[in-house]
């Protein structure tokens, strides 16, 4: 299929359970939060001190996880092109795995924000490694399929992550929400599993063994030199852009999804215990919405970058992304109704991610192209952690909530149609070695 040989299938389904556990690790908080930031600050799960705690602080801990995750994408980004790419995965995962789990067994929030903030740094250094690897070992015409079908593992790790958290909190220990989210975090453990897989089936990329015997050791300076600083601006912008869009809107998710179902409660009448179900399964609904959408927008990358190049294809998603965000966020609906817009968001804000994985391996020279797609696809997350950490403050504070703060995250991607003059076009090119 597509022909590639059984090594290079191999090389991508590692590199694919990497990235989908890498965002299966990083999401767990986001759907524990209602329940673990009340019974860590002692509060009572529901009551409207909770809910603002919990608002409060998925947006100081998700902007925290966004600077760790830059600090490791750059960081390992560079010690990917130095110690090699299978390396900097095994020791990626361990470390997010490793520090996922460990979040169970916090006492309080201080000792969370310490493992959230281990677990970051290694959630940040896998992706590099594996997109580069990626890049490095499929065919050149195979690149964009590679690619976009790598990214389709990020449906995966937060498909799973959806399930486990409906199953375990949902159900299991529906009638112990103060425990249910430890459980749900020691599933953190399970990338490290795979990665022991990784180290034993998969090798170096031949060009970067080539690169790393016959060239110079790169130099994180190197990407601001005349002969990068365009094509270093151009992924960086793209890169943030669809970061502060993504992250805002699928920080609040689960928390947008529990105001809603709490509402529809009310409305009705139901009791703690069906209450508690309902605010599971619109979790559920509403994560999986945004995931299929996600998935087909991923899919849909590929023929929008083949056929009308990558400056296009950013323009268009950016677009849809804008509209769905104003409509979802500030057209008069049902609950319900709201709650399944997020299948526009997810085709266009979740979508996007799907052309990364080759638009940014494509900008730089083998010798630094794990330090260049890190630092481009990362070091935005220092300026995307605002967007969490706002909206978390004033959904705490303002009547509306998070629907209405979200409803102005729409104005990112319209930043993103401006700034399309600056957009690098590699349609057509060969990866440089």
């Amino acid at each position: 299929m597509f022909g590639l040989t059984r090594y290079q299938w191999l090389v991508l389904f590692a590199a694919w359970l990497g990235w989908g556990f890498d965002l299966f690790d990083s999401i767990l908080f986001n759907f524990v939060a209602p329940n673990c930031v009340p019974t860590l600050l002692h509060l009572q799960i529901g009551s409207p001190e909770a809910k603002q705690a919990t608002l409060y602080w998925t947006g100081i801990l998700t902007s925290l996880l966004l600077v760790g995750w830059a600090v490791g994408g750059v960081l390992f980004g560079y010690i990917g092109d130095r110690i090699g790419r299978t390396r900097t995965m095994l020791l990626t995962m361990l470390m997010y795995a490793l520090g996922t789990a460990a979040c169970a067994f916090a006492p309080n929030i201080g000792v969370l924000v310490a493992c959230r903030i281990v677990a970051s740094l290694g959630i940040g250094g896998e992706w590099a490694a594996g997109a580069s690897m990626v890049a490095e070992v499929m065919p050149e015409k195979r690149r964009v399929e590679a690619g976009a079908l790598l990214y389709t593992s990020a449906v995966f790790g937060t498909t799973l992550a959806t399930f486990l958290n409906l199953q375990i909190a949902g159900n299991w220990f529906a009638d112990q929400p103060e425990v249910s989210w430890r459980y749900v975090f020691l599933c953190g453990l399970i990338p490290a599993v795979i990665a022991f897989g990784v180290r034993l089936f998969v090798k170096e990329p031949e060009r970067w063994v080539h690169a790393a015997r016959n060239s110079t050791p790169p130099r994180l300076s190197e990407l601001f030199s005349k002969e990068y600083r365009r094509l270093t601006l151009s992924g960086f912008l793209m890169a943030l852009i669809a970061l502060i869009a993504w992250w805002t809107c699928n920080a609040f998710l689960p928390v947008f999804a529990t105001g809603l179902a709490q509402t529809e409660a009310a409305l009705h009448g139901l009791d703690k215990g069906a209450t508690l179900r309902l605010v599971e399964d619109w979790k559920f609904n509403a994560t999986m919405t945004f995931n299929i959408g996600g998935l087909i927008g991923t899919l849909l990358t590929i023929p929008a970058a083949k056929l009308l190049g990558r400056k296009p294809m950013f323009a268009i998603y950016f677009a849809v992304a804008m509209a769905s965000i104003f409509f979802t966020f500030g057209a008069p609906l049902a609950p319900q109704m709201r709650l399944y817009c997020y299948f526009l968001i997810g085709l266009s804000v979740f979508g996007v991610f799907g052309a990364f994985t080759y638009y940014l391996p494509e900008l730089f020279p083998t010798r630094l192209r794990a330090t260049g797609a890190g630092f481009c696809y990362n070091i935005g997350r220092v300026i995307a952690a605002l967007g969490p950490f706002m909206v978390g403050l004033f959904a705490s504070k303002v009547a509306s909530g998070a629907v209405g703060v979200l409803f102005w995250i729409g104005l990112v991607p319209l930043a993103g149609l401006l700034l399309m003059p600056l957009v690098v076009e590699t349609r057509g090119r060969a990866l440089a070695d």
